[in-house]
């Protein structure tokens, strides 16, 4: 008899015994799905000045620790996530270029972006040496993309 109740009390104990951890449903706000989407569930397109950087910082440190080359094709952005690629339209000729953000600037008010020598060649910008362009986020960095999404919060 005995252990026919202790049987039954185990079988109800794991019949009656959640099958995973349960945890609050996460909600997503609309500015969430850019992020965890990289690519195409949110366009989002920066309008402003563009200038150009080259020989004079040549082989200096930028904020994401590599070091500036002029021939690359890389752009300072102040808010983007370093290592994103985005793509610059020069609104004079209608060029595109895709660029990663590696640096942050511009340090001069009213500029959005700073683009190395590479890139504002192929813009075609060179010589006035600054250009109203569109910059649209093609894709975010991976480590960014995991640190934006939201986890299981901390145990009770």
């Amino acid at each position: 008899m005995r252990t026919l109740m202790m049987g039954c009390a185990v079988s109800a104990f794991v019949a009656l015994s959640p099958k995973s951890e349960a945890r609050p449903p996460v909600r997503l706000s609309t500015t969430d799905v850019g992020t965890l989407c990289p690519i195409r569930c949110r366009v989002k397109v920066e309008l402003g000045l563009a200038s150009w950087y080259g020989e004079d910082l040549q082989e200096s440190p930028t904020a994401s620790g590599e070091c500036f080359d002029m021939n690359e094709l890389t752009a300072a952005h102040r808010d983007l996530p370093l290592g994103t690629k985005i793509k610059v339209t020069n609104l004079r000729n209608r060029r595109s270029v895709v660029v990663r953000v590696n640096d942050r600037g511009p340090k001069v008010a009213g500029r959005l972006l700073d683009l190395s020598k590479a890139a504002a060649e192929r813009l075609g910008f060179i010589g006035s040496g600054i250009t109203p362009v569109a910059v649209r986020v093609i894709s975010y960095p991976r480590r960014y993309l995991t640190w934006s999404q939201p986890g299981p919060g901390p145990r009770p």
